[in-house]
């Protein structure tokens, strides 16, 4: 919901998504015929993949490079590996994608069980850095400064989406499990769970300290609840981990917990789908399966320039094929017509400062935005505080001219880091 005062200098109030008391299960998404998983970090030099065309998988099997053992996939079903190809993400990264035809007898892999029973923190970056909500264990061997606070995410990034709201309301037990796993592979005690206002009487189920976060966007993003709840102010080129706090998603977490009470990896994922119509359905899908599995579940189809998002509405990335899989961080899918898309254009910045005002972090984008266009990256994070920037999108929502903001940003950023890496080989 959007609220805009009668005021033209005041700041438009975009709120949340509320999860309906009522809210039925989701609705599961069987794949079809074949996943797709995405292997991080496309095989060079000496890397080679431990896996061929035609060798069968199990449910639960790790997929992983000789000569990089962090990077891998779980297997989220039994089939046969009927392809491997590169695939180029957006920005630069890159995956091996491995397509596997699904078998109707579905046979567990029991390496991880066999583990289970003695939680590590090694055991947990070996096997479920690919669980749903998409947890990472990097940082607490790391970070610049050990995690002294962890903060586990009830609420949701973006707009549309209650995935976290969802985990929190109904799986409150295995979020308290993962939090007692968390504990003693990470030897953190001090852990948070941050939940909006109507959902703090289900939170204090976990055991975990309750704190609540406004309703108004873009309060959950963790910059700005590491200011709200902890009063610390994230320097601009430094993230949450340099300071010592690791946020992690109320999802994860249950995944977490159901991973080592069950001794198997969890592999669904819970999503928002939402149709051509802006009618939203919570559904669940095993991580690979194609979102054109989705789409025919719900009698959507694509016409010539409609638009397919993967993430939510203010985040989230355009797609350009309905083969692409659902991932461990893909919260929401939305099928935009093409009749009713918001234009995008090359007009020039107006200098009405409706940027400036809403921007939370303070960064004068009427100023940034200007560098960005002529590509002059390096100036504008020197003189404009491009690395201020929380990626929150509200610039391009509120432009009057329909500049992509957000993407310029993002363009930049992704270039300067590209830069920098490579002047670091140099060197």
């Amino acid at each position: 919901m959007i609220k805009q005062s009668f005021i033209g200098l005041a700041k438009p109030r975009i709120e949340y998504e509320v999860l309906d008391a009522g809210q039925p299960e989701p609705q599961l998404i069987q794949p079809s015929e074949k996943i797709t998983l995405f292997l991080k970090k496309s095989p060079v030099r000496n890397d080679s993949i431990l896996f061929n065309v035609g060798d069968k998988v199990k449910t639960g099997q790790k997929l992983a490079y000789s000569a990089n053992p962090d990077a891998y996939v779980i297997a989220t079903v039994t089939g046969t590996i009927s392809s491997i190809s590169a695939f180029a993400g957006d920005y630069g990264k890159s995956y091996t994608a491995i397509s596997v035809d699904v078998d109707d007898n579905e046979e567990l892999d029991d390496q991880f069980a066999e583990l289970a029973a003695d939680p590590t923190l090694d055991v947990a970056k070996n096997f479920l850095s690919g669980m749903p909500g998409n947890p990472s264990f990097q940082a607490f061997s790391e970070a610049a400064e050990s995690i002294h606070t962890i903060i586990i995410c009830g609420v949701d990034r973006d707009l549309l989406i209650a995935t976290n709201q969802y985990a929190v309301k109904t799986h409150i037990k295995a979020i308290k499990s993962g939090i007692g796993i968390l504990k003693q592979i990470t030897g953190v005690d001090n852990i948070l769970i941050a939940v909006p206002q109507h959902l703090m009487q289900d939170a204090t189920a976990s055991g975990a300290e309750v704190v609540t976060v406004d309703s108004a966007y873009p309060a959950t993003l963790p910059q700005l609840m590491m200011q709200s709840l902890l009063g610390q102010v994230v320097p601009a080129g430094q993230n949450c981990e340099d300071l010592g706090v690791c946020f992690l998603n109320a999802e994860a977490v249950a995944s977490l917990g159901q991973a080592f009470d069950k001794g198997r990896i969890p592999v669904t994922k819970t999503l928002t789908i939402v149709n051509k119509n802006g009618d939203k359905s919570l559904i669940s899908a095993k991580i690979g399966t194609p979102i054109s599995d989705i789409l025919n579940t719900y009698g959507i189809t694509l016409h010539e320039k409609d638009r397919l998002i993967v993430g939510g509405p203010m985040t989230g990335s355009a797609i350009y094929s309905e083969d692409y899989p659902v991932q461990a961080d893909t919260d929401a899918i939305i099928v935009q017509d093409s009749e009713n898309l918001d234009l995008v254009s090359d007009y020039p910045c107006i200098n009405c400062g409706d940027c400036v005002r809403i921007c939370p972090a303070n960064v004068p984008i009427n100023m940034l935005v200007r560098l960005l266009e002529a590509g002059q990256y390096e100036e504008a994070a020197d003189q404009y505080d491009l690395y201020s920037c929380i990626d929150c999108g509200l610039c391009s929502y509120v432009c009057v001219s329909k500049m992509p903001v957000f993407h310029y940003i993002k363009l930049a950023k992704y270039e300067l880091g590209r830069m920098h890496a490579a002047e670091a080989m140099n060197a």
